[in-house]
């Protein structure tokens, strides 16, 4: 027997997912109902839940639980620690069977609060225990519907820690045997048994819920990530997860925060993001979103070392898939990678994918049209005497393209001249707006438009030969227009 992770290998599994039962699904409408449950029972901790007495005896009278079902909970509640750890090691799937058990036959919510908080307990102390909900033993019982139905029924803290314990029964489940369904009958028996793939499909569905319209509106959405981040580190979950259209909803919690709290859950979106980024479905699902766009602006203004270092390394990943490197290139990733390797950072792999990136990007530029170069080299912010700058041939083809974005890259070569202090990129932009208003039909309106030629007028001062120069080549293609702006050189 295998792990799920070791499913990432067999696509059969795939197919397990498209079958799923109808008689466990939970829609979206499931959850809506849930918002009037009690704030107070949201805040609930599992500390305060297990100080509770629970009349196991009333529960023994009234036959919900047999006289062996009361003896195991004498022995396990109320125990140290150390006691329970023993218990469970010598009997554990005797516990599972009980838990699984009170939570299918008794409906009382404060009882139903406690099992689970016991099971959260034990599975926090040692998460590899979840594998013994997946014991053969079980395999006639319907150990995981108690277990889903408690998604869309109870209080915050029920769904809550029925979500967590759902994430590592996830975690460390088992593929099953030839001709046996997971903690089920016999795949030829006609009694449907809630499989693993019934659980993750169920628990996917509540994650996006979630996402959409939380149950609880603070601690919802985190909750739902914190789990995402952990369980789409399996193939079999990101598929689920991209064809129930959850990335979308992952997209507009990637933005830029200071306070710690929203730090958490940013560096968790980004990781969800990251982990997405090595499965081919979910790229394209990340290709056609604004996903490049908010990461870009997050890498820009964090500062938290784990959140950039989860977005280089999922630039490192996308950079070679499909358009994502022209976007990068488009969105001045290059600049902002220089700007990054600068920082004093303390993660070597970060280092390592910021120089990797670096380069990967230099080599997409290579690749890329002139204008593309062109573009870069402007977004970049330093420019120098490359041949396209004093090309003819350059500039004829290519002058519409600096249309684009509102003229984009005109507005760029303005910048520079505002704020560069470096006297090339000064005397190459000069000249690149004068090249501008040779070649482009209108070009002497449009760049008096954008309020050039006072920027440019002050550059005619300046204490270096080669802005001065081309300072005065703008100017006086500016005045001239182009009927006579052709006959001045440079």
């Amino acid at each position: 027997m295998s792990s799920l992770s070791s499913q990432n290998r067999d696509p059969s599994l795939l197919c397990l997912l498209r079958s799923r039962s109808r008689s466990t699904r939970l829609r979206s409408s499931d959850y809506v109902g849930i918002r009037t449950s009690s704030m107070d029972q949201a805040e609930l901790s599992t500390e305060q839940v297990l100080q509770r007495d629970i009349p196991w005896e009333t529960y023994m009278t009234t036959k919900l639980i047999s006289a062996t079902d009361l003896q195991l909970l004498r022995r396990y509640d109320k125990k140290t620690e150390s006691a329970r750890a023993q218990l469970l090691d010598e009997d554990g799937r005797a516990y599972v069977q009980l838990f699984v058990t009170i939570l299918r036959d008794i409906f009382k919510e404060e009882t139903v609060e406690y099992v689970l908080a016991l099971i959260y307990e034990m599975l926090s102390a040692n998460p590899a225990r979840a594998r013994l909900f997946h014991d053969q033993s079980l395999a006639h019982e319907d150990t995981y519907e108690p277990l889903l139905r408690l998604l869309s029924k109870g209080n915050w803290f029920i769904q809550e820690k029925s979500c967590k314990i759902f994430a590592w029964i996830i975690r460390y489940s088992y593929r099953p045997k030839a001709g046996v369904i997971a903690n089920g009958e016999a795949s030829g028996s006609k009694k449907h048994i809630t499989t693993i793939d019934d659980l993750l499909s169920g628990l996917v569905e509540w994650l996006c819920a979630q996402l959409r319209q939380p149950s609880h509106p603070t601690r919802g959405a985190p909750v739902a990530i914190s789990c995402l981040s952990t369980l789409l580190k399996e193939l079999v979950v990101r598929s689920s997860f991209v064809q129930a259209d959850g990335v979308k909803l992952l997209v507009p919690l990637i933005s830029p925060t200071s306070t710690q709290q929203f730090i958490q859950l940013l560096y968790e979106t980004c990781l969800c993001i990251w982990l997405l980024s090595y499965y081919e479905p979910g790229i394209e699902y990340l290709a056609t979103s604004r996903t490049m766009q908010r990461l870009t602006e997050v890498v820009k203004s964090s500062t938290k070392e784990k959140v950039v270092r989860v977005v280089i390394l999922t630039f490192r990943n996308l950079l070679p898939k499909g358009t994502f490197g022209a976007q990068m290139v488009d969105l001045g990733l290059p600049h902002i990678i220089h700007s990054l390797k600068t920082q004093a950072w303390s993660d070597e792999d970060l280092l390592d994918a910021l120089i990797q990136l670096e380069e990967g990007l230099k080599d997409k530029i290579r690749k890329l049209s002139s204008f593309d170069k062109y573009k870069q080299e402007v977004l970049l912010g330093h420019l120098d005497w490359n041949p396209m700058h004093k090309e003819a041939n350059f500039w004829r083809e290519n002058v519409t393209s600096f249309e684009e974005n509102d003229f984009q890259i005109l507005r760029v070569l303005l910048t520079i001249l505002d704020t560069s202090s470096d006297p090339r990129s000064l005397a190459v932009a000069c000249y690149d707006l004068s090249q501008f208003i040779q070649y482009h039909a209108a070009g002497r309106v449009i760049v008096t438009d954008l309020k050039a030629k006072e920027r440019v007028m002050k550059l005619m001062a300046h204490e270096n030969v080669e802005v001065t120069k081309n300072a005065l080549l703008c100017i006086q293609r500016l005045l001239l227009g182009a009927k006579y702006a052709s006959f001045l050189q440079v």
